[in-house]
């Protein structure tokens, strides 16, 4: 498995596509739930790209302090479907963490993580903050990593 950390500007027309593809793969289609993935915020974020032979199996987008949230952030963290169960989540996750700590005034990362993934984030040091709530109609909650 090739990870790859990427500007937006760097991004193959087709690279681009594959991740769009991925995400609504996953996002819409694989959990039911019509939203606007294109966000104009894939400009500002780096993309973290596994890849093996060639194709992504899994992503995350990275946001600086301030671009997103208040703090720094990740999202659109995914892992196709049949490379499920395998830890890529976990080492998709650690290594958008890695990212972000290599900038050394960047002191927390803020997720609005989905419910159904809270013991996942939590098992890799982020603490829920606040009540659930709702991110396109699925349950949410913020979440914080202190670095």
């Amino acid at each position: 498995m090739k990870i790859s950390i990427n500007k937006y500007q760097d991004l193959s027309s087709d690279k681009l596509y594959e991740i769009l593809k991925l995400r609504s793969e996953v996002f819409v289609v694989e959990q039911n739930c019509a939203y606007q993935d294109l966000d104009n915020k894939d400009q500002k974020a780096l993309h973290l790209i596994a890849e093996k032979k060639n194709k992504i199996i899994a992503y995350t987008r990275i946001f600086k302090k301030g671009d997103f949230f208040k703090n720094s952030s990740i999202g659109r963290v995914l892992v196709k479907k049949e490379h499920r169960r395998k830890d890529l989540g976990k080492t998709i996750m650690i290594k958008s963490i890695e990212q972000i700590k290599k900038d050394k005034n960047e002191k927390k990362i803020e997720l609005s993580a989905q419910k159904y993934l809270l013991k996942f984030y939590l098992e890799l040091g982020f603490k829920k903050i606040g009540e659930e709530y709702l991110e396109d109609g699925i349950p949410h909650v913020k979440m914080i990593l202190k670095i």
